[in-house]
């Protein structure tokens, strides 16, 4: 019999080959192109990532690296192959004076047919004395040597100043910093002003974010790390709060894309956190993130830790790994972030064939069919093996793994894992080609039984030859 021990160790998917009694073997449907890589992490002790868009059929990816000692860029034509993809050091940090303390938070950024790199440096007796600074390449691939040491960015104090990033819009170019401003009691704030050049700022700074809201001034009072998304209307700007450590979470600032950006009252601060630390996937501090896309998807990279528990300073803790995930929308147009994913393999949404505009959710670990699910990590699972053995299927909670979709007479709902028989014939399936459409899958749980929607509700349904019943019993995978 497969135990909870076994089935845990492996993160939900060990297969159950002969735990219990098996089902025949039938064709399943063919999985959903995997454009958004489901390995995590992505790169193992990568901190503050950044992946550039889709530049000449390519992504390049940096970040700080756990010696603090340089900056590092590694390519290839896909987000997955930065896996193993070769990294490269374009800059190094002098043995002695200034920036030859710690290296931070590189940015990769392609201006006017040049590659910049801004990243944060404090001197060698002064490490955190940390100022930005700019490398500029001619290069067409930032791999390449000829990188050159461009100087400090000079903004209105000099004061620490870091997790600096740029952006175009509406024919300006920006700049957007977290600084430590004289006379305010935070750690850092987070700044904006018009670019003269890639070099120079053109404006004074404008203080868009303070760090006042509960989860911002836990262990320290940030706000760092941001980044710009611009859609359906509006300028995203997402951002890191706390210590960084299992309190490091995102933060949301949000203005019209018509609004004059170099106003304050031009932002808003979401009140609440948009991605925080969540135990049932043992994903820790998540934050400083950055965007990039694959095709029209657009994805989010961040960094987190697999424990809470850290040794010493959470600085110095090496294993802040970077991940990506699928960014969502709401109905309104705001991103949705769900929750940082765990360990496992493809992670999909079902929608029904008869109702395209729904998706299939979880609440009060109930399943049900639902539009508009702003937690999204609610209507997410994995398929994993099966507990009746080879040809059958369990579906996975994502947001809570231990839980897989369980039928319980008249009321299909996630339930915590049994190690016993009845748990497993009441948590398994059998995948087929979707009974209306074959591209899609439908779910058998008996003989001539299948999961299905009904007015809301996910049931157990005998679909017969009935062409809307098997519409019904049938789900596209996205």
């Amino acid at each position: 019999m497969i135990t909870r021990r076994s089935l845990l160790a492996t993160g939900g998917v060990l297969a159950a080959t002969g735990a219990l009694a098996s089902a025949a073997p039938v064709a399943t449907a063919a999985e959903p192109a995997a454009e958004v890589p489901t390995r995590s992490p992505l790169v193992e002790q990568r901190a503050d990532p950044f992946i550039t868009p889709p530049t000449d059929g390519m992504y390049y990816l940096t970040g700080s690296v756990p010696e603090y000692d340089r900056v590092v860029i590694r390519g290839a034509s896909t987000l997955d192959g930065l896996s193993a993809a070769r990294e490269r050091t374009i800059w190094r940090r002098p043995a002695s004076g200034k920036m030859g303390g710690y290296i931070w938070a590189p940015e990769l950024h392609r201006i006017d047919g040049k590659w910049y790199v801004y990243f944060a440096a404090g001197d060698k007796d002064e490490p955190f004395r940390i100022r930005t600074y700019v490398l500029e390449s001619p290069n067409a691939d930032p791999r390449e040597g000829g990188w050159v040491l461009r100087g400090q960015m000079v903004t209105a104090w000099d004061t620490f100043t870091l997790d600096a990033t740029t952006f175009a819009h509406r024919g300006k170019r920006y700049f957007l910093w977290a600084q430590s401003e004289p006379g305010i009691a935070t750690n850092t704030n987070l700044y904006i002003a018009e670019m003269a050049s890639p070099l120079a700022l053109k404006t004074a700074p404008v203080r868009i974010a303070t760090p006042t809201l509960p989860w911002e001034v836990q262990g320290f009072k940030v706000n760092e790390g941001p980044a710009v998304l611009i859609r359906n209307g509006r300028v995203f700007v997402t951002f890191s709060a706390s210590a960084t450590d299992a309190r490091y979470c995102m933060g949301l600032l949000t203005a019209d894309e018509n609004a004059n950006l170099l106003d304050a009252r031009s932002w808003t601060k979401s009140p609440n956190p948009v991605f925080a630390t969540h135990v049932p996937t043992s994903q820790y501090g998540p934050g400083h993130n950055s965007f990039t896309t694959v095709g029209s998807t657009d994805v989010l990279v961040y960094h987190a830790r697999d424990y809470r528990d850290i040794t010493g300073d959470p600085l110095f803790d090496p294993n802040r790994h970077t991940r990506v995930q699928k960014l969502h929308w709401n109905a309104d147009g705001t991103p949705s972030f769900g929750v940082p994913v765990g360990r496992g393999g493809p992670i999909v949404r079902l929608s029904p064939l008869d109702a395209p505009s729904l998706v299939v959710r979880h609440y009060e670990y109930r399943l049900r069919v639902d539009g508009n699910v702003r937690d999204v990590g609610d209507s997410q699972f994995r398929f994993v093996p099966g507990f009746l053995g080879a040809g059958t299927v369990a579906l996975q909670s994502m947001n809570f793994p231990d839980r897989y979709v369980r039928v319980d007479g008249d009321v299909v709902r996630i339930d915590p894992f049994e190690d016993t028989d009845g748990y497993g014939r009441a948590a398994s399936f059998v995948r087929v080609p979707g009974l209306a459409d074959g591209g899609a899958v439908s779910l058998r749980a008996g003989a001539d039984t299948y999961l299905a929607h009904d007015n809301g509700r996910v049931v157990l349904s005998r679909p017969g030859s009935a062409r809307d019943a098997r519409r019904r019993a049938t789900f596209r995978l996205e």
